[in-house]
């Protein structure tokens, strides 16, 4: 339902990457580490109806997981280091990558979302 009040065009990218509302670009997206909020705070539109499910998470696996498997065969081929060191490496590796760009996914999938009125954002 829209309420009359225009909203320009807010880029996909500064409303992913900033963590803002996709239809004002101006209100925060987030209320947690990956809660949705209720309702922006600027525009008032209703955000927690409008999540992204598992879509972020399936992206983010495989992004860090390319980026780990080919670091671990480099490292694998070139210096052949004992078992633990890969454990050592890419653990902590998988875990800090997939926390850091799953926020950012999450955010971006959400404007996609807006962008192209899909699941539900049919205003």
């Amino acid at each position: 339902m829209t309420d009359g009040t225009y909203y320009p065009s807010v880029s996909v990218l500064k409303a992913g990457l900033l963590f803002r509302c996709p239809r004002c670009g101006r209100g925060k997206l987030f209320a947690g580490y990956l809660r949705v909020a209720d309702r922006c705070g600027a525009c008032s539109f209703e955000l927690k109806r409008h999540d992204s499910a598992d879509g972020p998470a399936v992206f983010v696996m495989f992004i860090v997981g390319a980026v780990v498997v080919a670091l671990a065969f480099w490292l694998e081929f070139t210096h052949a280091p004992p078992y633990w060191l890969h454990a050592v490496l890419w653990l902590p590796t998988i875990t800090i990558g997939s926390l850091v760009l799953l926020r950012p996914a999450k955010a971006l999938l959400i404007a996609l979302q807006y962008r192209h009125r899909a699941a539900g954002f049919g205003e």
